[in-house]
């Protein structure tokens, strides 16, 4: 019987490090974006020190992901099963005390554990959490009767390989974008569709009528029935995937819904002093070919004199509009990042170090 449960505890264990460290590899910014919002959190609930780690949230993300990846493999491989599980252990210690505290207090409503892929209530992440920890617990009783799947040498130039690559994918994702796109604003996403519940909710309504329930999806209103309490049955379906998109001017005007109108080229820019400029050349140039011929935006959560004093340092002679920061992080993963949209639909995504050139957006605009 134990064989069994050691094949299933390693399979189970090993293959969702491993998926869940490939998700996150996929989209690192994200993973940094949620450890800023959990640092956040912490430093007001707990202490102001966790301010500290805000700068160093995608280099610390980083370490995370990779260290899944890499564990992973090695639960797979029983590679070196006392310190890996031991490592193991102190990990999934940390990610149940967070998922805890997250759904307990409902300080931060996504934990990211797969990030924009599977989206999972704080609940549902820490229930996860727990019958995951049955199994590392069971690999963490036993680990000294686990002997390698392989011979050491092979062992160790597996899990370096492991390393070395989550390292290249997870760098390389950084610096241009999500080699897969989950999010709402992913290029061919309708962006006013996004933002309309898909079902209209259907509410159950429990009554009470000579000592028993009654549920009705109707409220009933013969005073017979003494009313208790309603829940939305389809719950999961009556949230929009977009809920907090919205544009105005420096005066506050609504520009929302012209962002939905004809072609537009969007500069994301959500935090114009950590902005890069290292291809503002480039943005630069695309901005000359188009003018008078595509409309222009940049969308950005800094001040207005923050932003004058950028668009004037960097020639960057495009009109502003402001949004949150937040949704400026979704919608691309990259401060610049530059976006092409038409009649809501997004065309195109492109990190600074891909600016695209004019004749791309022109040929985009075309097709469509």
């Amino acid at each position: 019987m134990k064989k069994y449960i050691d094949l299933f505890s390693r399979i189970f264990v090993g293959g969702l490090f491993i998926f869940s460290g490939l998700i996150k590899l996929n989209d690192p910014i994200g993973t940094q974006i949620k450890l800023e919002e959990y640092f956040e959190v912490f430093a007001e609930d707990i202490g102001s020190f966790f301010h500290y780690f805000i700068p160093w949230a995608l280099e610390i993300g980083m370490v995370m992901i990779v260290l899944e990846v890499v564990l992973g493999v090695a639960i797979l491989l029983y590679y070196r099963m006392t310190i890996s599980t031991w490592i193991l252990l102190g990990l999934m210690i940390f990610f149940t005390m967070l998922t805890f505290y997250s759904a307990y207090f409902n300080k931060v409503t996504d934990c990211g554990c797969f990030g924009d892929a599977i989206k999972l209530t704080p609940w549902e992440s820490f229930s996860k959490d727990i019958v995951l920890m049955v199994f590392v617990l069971h690999l963490f009783w036993y680990r000294k009767s686990y002997e390698s799947l392989l011979k050491p040498s092979m062992g160790y130039s597996i899990v370096l390989a492991t390393t070395l690559v989550s390292l290249f994918l997870g760098i390389f994702a950084i610096r241009h974008l999500p080699f897969i796109d989950f999010r709402a604003y992913k290029v061919g996403a309708h962006i006013p569709t996004q933002m309309i519940p898909p079902e209209q909710p259907i509410i159950e309504y429990v009554f009470e009528k000579d000592g028993q329930e009654v549920t009705s999806l109707k409220y009933l209103t013969d005073t017979t029935y003494k009313y208790k309490s309603s829940r939305a049955l389809n719950e999961d379906k009556i949230k929009a995937k977009i809920t907090d998109y919205s544009v105005s001017d420096e005066e506050g005007n609504d520009l929302t819904q012209s962002t939905f109108e004809g072609p537009l080229l969007l500069f994301i820019v959500y935090d114009v002093w950590k902005a890069s400029t290292s291809n503002q050349t480039e943005i630069n140039n695309l901005v000359k070919a188009l003018d008078g011929k595509v409309p222009m935006l940049i969308l950005t959560s800094s001040t207005s004199e923050m932003v004058e004093t950028y668009r004037h340092e960097n020639q960057f002679a495009v009109p502003y509009a402001f949004a949150d920061a937040t949704v400026l992080k979704t919608i691309i993963r990259s401060n610049p990042g530059v976006a092409l949209w038409k009649d809501g639909v997004v065309l195109g995504n492109w990190h600074y170090n891909d600016t695209p050139g004019a004749e791309e957006i022109q040929e985009l605009l075309n097709k469509q």
